[in-house]
C-alpha cells in the first residue's frame, strides 16, 4: 500500500467487531492517488493523499 509523500498517511489496522462482540481484522486505506507533481527538480510523479491535494500543500503539473 502507498502512502501519502507530503504527510506520510498510509494504511491504519484495527479490529472490526459485530454485533455479537466478535472480532476480526480491518484495515482502513487512505485515499492515496499518483500524481505528477512540480518540484524544483522538475516534474515528479508521486503519490499524494487527497486531503493533501485539496488543502494545496501539492502544486499539479
Amino acid at each position: 500500500m502507498a502512502k501519502c509523500a507530503i504527510c506520510g498517511k498510509g494504511a491504519y489496522f484495527g479490529n472490526m467487531v459485530s454485533h455479537s462482540h466478535r472480532r476480526s481484522n480491518k484495515v482502513w486505506k487512505a485515499n492515496v492517488k499518483s500524481v505528477r507533481v512540480k518540484t524544483p527538480q522538475g516534474n515528479k510523479r508521486m503519490y499524494v493523499c487527497t486531503s493533501c491535494l485539496r488543502s494545496g500543500k501539492v502544486e499539479r503539473v
